[in-house]
């Protein structure tokens, strides 16, 4: 009834040539408030994209009135009134940036994308104004300089002495006109950036490969082809099969696709990605290595590998290559052995062909196969997400203490997100808020990761708690089944969860130390030694249960996995540490004149990367290196960690890999001490002793 008299109202007003009162705009903008919620969640459901350019503005306003009363404030400059203001410079900017740049990776739509555009350019000029500031530099300076004067703790100093080194790494001891130069620079890479990954996404999004004759589809299983018929329907495409180059849907066609073209056009398919067309990054590419080189010569250094390896534990490039062809070369030695056992059955059924790296993943499945009588299709169906997250967050509770509780009311930015809150499973005391967001769609990146919200820390109202969340890419539920993954998304979900606790657990006192706030050579340690518990037996037995029928994994099946698990590792390392060599060579050069498919090749026959193994990622779809500066030069940085995971868990698999006394080392060493000692000092006291390099020889299968 009261519609209808609406209606009427309506009408009459019309009717009269009135002109009808216009309604207010009620939407406030949540960026410009501290959030409302208990644990300070940025409240998803009320953000708009019309937000984030007059909240980035407001924050760039806030942080110069913040940084202004700094520099003028006549006091002596100490820790209280120049060192931590700057871990709350701009509360509106820290809530708008940590959801922007989760957008950007997770929920890049085009009316974000085109609203990016405005806002990065932006924020760079925030970062410039900030870092750059000759005043506000001066006075970290004279409390770094007297920082054994001013009664500090050791934690305290360290926060001084990062936020002086960070200060200096981004140019603020510069001259004037260095830093002029530096600016321009820094613009013009943070274009090339967007670009990149602009094209990338689109590249990926624009790639499929439709299959019209069901007979193609021989050994893909069940899940896999149901769910190339799902995303041909959605394309207008009923009744065929279209295959895309997100990994759910590429790689199952690499590992048991019987039809070797298909194969080859799916591997080629992602192989040139963005390498062509108007989604080409070979230019972009060019214009990002020529930059960087001048960054680094404006910095004070000969290259751009050697400016970017001094700010980590690794020191040198030459350190890092080291490290990496201490585990290169006899990894290759071992893929040597490994084609070898391929070509043996492409022999042996009268293939009449040389194994090409669109047969690696399939016939190292055959191998498996004869040698451990292991099938991945019989593996699956007990690793469905659900149980997945079981086992994950049960081995955290033995482990650490903490307990995951589903929050279905909480705040978030689609309905396939969960929230849980973290508590202590003792005492119920609010440890962290921890999201997911586990399936692939065409606005999010490819990959895995995880990032923090907020960190833990000391904000302008006191102490709080991280907001962590972990995203990834994978299988999505297909038909009745469930979302069943495979041993590597498995793999993935465990390592990224280990970059989640990492976060979750910290209990440094300050923000600039918080979390995985830690030397990019040092954070992968938490994420890797994760991936261990998740195809333990004890592990296994908690949560690998069937779909259909829920029984627990068979002991048979727990004992192929074991008896598995080094297979392949020539394979993996190789591409792996191929591309970190090759990311290393990038930073080496000025970039005049050069040819990317080129230099690649160059690269290639200079290391001896077998003709069977392509880097893990080639350039133009490197996105950990030219999609910003994060892993530039740094991209052995997982390999490096992978020394200190190694020889870490060692040490949990001589105690028991539930050990108490064990586990709480690495609680308290690890995971809740952040940036707050030297990452050596941390390992050691873990540890007992320096890295041994060896570990990861042992545990890889490489030596004894």
């Amino acid at each position: 009834m009261k519609k209808l008299i609406l209606s009427s109202a309506v009408a009459l007003i019309m009717g009269s040539g009135l002109t009808p009162p216009v309604m207010a705009d009620t939407h406030v903008n949540p960026f410009l408030s501290e959030y409302t919620n208990k644990y300070k969640i940025p409240p998803f459901e009320d953000i708009k994209i019309s937000d984030f350019i007059p909240a980035i503005k407001a924050g760039i306003e806030e942080q110069k009135g913040n940084m202004f009363a700094i520099t003028a404030n006549r006091a002596t400059p100490d820790f209280e009134n120049t060192i931590l203001p700057l871990e709350n410079l701009s509360p509106i900017l820290d809530r708008v940036s940590s959801v922007f740049y989760h957008y950007d990776s997770a929920l890049s739509t085009e009316e974000f994308a085109t609203m990016a555009d405005e806002a990065i350019p932006l924020l760079n000029e925030a970062s410039n104004q900030l870092n750059l500031n000759e005043q506000l530099f001066q006075k970290i300076k004279y409390v770094y300089d007297n920082r054994d004067k001013q009664g500090l703790n050791a934690v305290q100093k360290r926060v001084v002495e990062k936020y002086y080194k960070e200060f200096v790494e981004r140019g603020a001891a510069l001259p004037a006109d260095k830093k002029e130069q530096l600016v321009k620079v820094n613009d013009e890479l943070s274009k090339l950036f967007i670009q990149y990954n602009k094209n990338l996404l689109n590249a990926t999004n624009s790639f499929f490969i439709t299959v019209y004759d069901k007979e193609d589809l021989s050994g893909l299983p069940e899940s896999s082809i149901a769910q190339a018929a799902e995303e041909a329907k959605a394309r207008g495409l009923d009744g065929l099969w279209v295959f895309t180059l997100h990994g759910p849907s590429r790689l199952p066609v690499l590992q048991n696709a019987d039809n070797r073209g298909l194969r080859e056009a799916i591997y080629k398919g992602y192989t040139n990605l963005a390498s062509y067309g108007d989604c080409n990054n070979y230019p972009v590419i060019e214009k990002i290595v020529k930059l960087r080189a001048e960054k680094a010569k404006i910095m004070g250094f000969d290259n751009f590998a050697q400016m970017m390896t001094s700010r980590v534990m690794a020191k040198t490039p030459e350190a890092a290559t080291n490290l990496l062809l201490q585990v290169f070369e006899p990894a290759v030695k071992r893929s040597h052995e490994e084609v070898a056992d391929m070509q043996a059955i492409v022999d042996a059924e009268n293939g009449g062909f040389k194994i090409a790296p669109w047969d690696y993943y399939y016939y190292a499945g055959k191998v498996k196969k004869q040698k451990y009588d292991l099938d991945e299709s019989e593996v699956r169906p007990y690793f469905s997400l659900d149980n997945v997250l079981k086992g994950l967050f049960g081995a955290a509770e033995k482990l650490y203490g903490i307990k995951m509780i589903p929050m279905p009311d909480a705040p978030k930015y689609m309905n396939e997100v969960n929230v849980y809150e973290v508590v202590d499973s003792k005492t119920g005391e609010h440890v962290a808020v921890f999201m997911t967001d586990y399936f692939p769609r065409a606005s999010k990146r490819q990959g895995a990761w995880m990032e923090q919200i907020q960190s833990c820390g000391l904000y302008e109202d006191g102490n709080r708690r991280p907001i962590v969340y972990n995203v990834g890419n994978f299988t999505r539920p297909a038909g009745d089944a469930p979302a069943l993954l495979t041993i590597d998304e498995v793999e993935t979900t465990f390592h990224e969860f280990g970059h989640a606790l990492q976060g979750i657990l910290s209990r440094a006192p300050y923000r600039s130390i918080a979390g995985t706030n830690v030397d990019r050579d040092y954070v992968e340690l938490c994420s890797q030694i994760n991936e261990h518990w998740a195809f333990e037996p004890e592990v296994l037995k908690t949560y690998a249960r069937h779909y259909k029928t829920g029984e627990i994994i068979p002991d048979e099946l727990i004992k192929k996995l074991q008896e598995s698990s080094k297979f392949n590792q020539g394979f993996v390392t190789t591409e792996l540490a191929g591309a970190a060599l090759l990311d290393l060579e990038w930073g080496k050069i000025d970039g005049n004149g050069i040819d990317v498919p080129s230099f690649e090749a160059q690269v290639t026959k200079k290391i001896g990367m077998p003709e069977e193994i392509t880097y893990r990622y080639r350039s133009p779809y490197f996105k950990h290196i030219f999609g910003d500066d994060g892993y530039a030069s740094g991209y052995y940085t997982y390999l490096w960690a992978q020394v200190l995971e190694a020889d870490a868990w060692e040490l949990f698999k001589e105690k028991g890999i539930f050990d108490k006394k064990t586990a709480a080392s690495f609680k308290k060493n690890i995971l809740e001490s952040g940036d707050t000692e030297d990452p050596m000092v941390l390992f050691k006291r873990f540890r007992g002793h320096e890295p041994d390099a060896k570990a990861l020889l042992r545990l890889r299968g490489f030596e004894k």
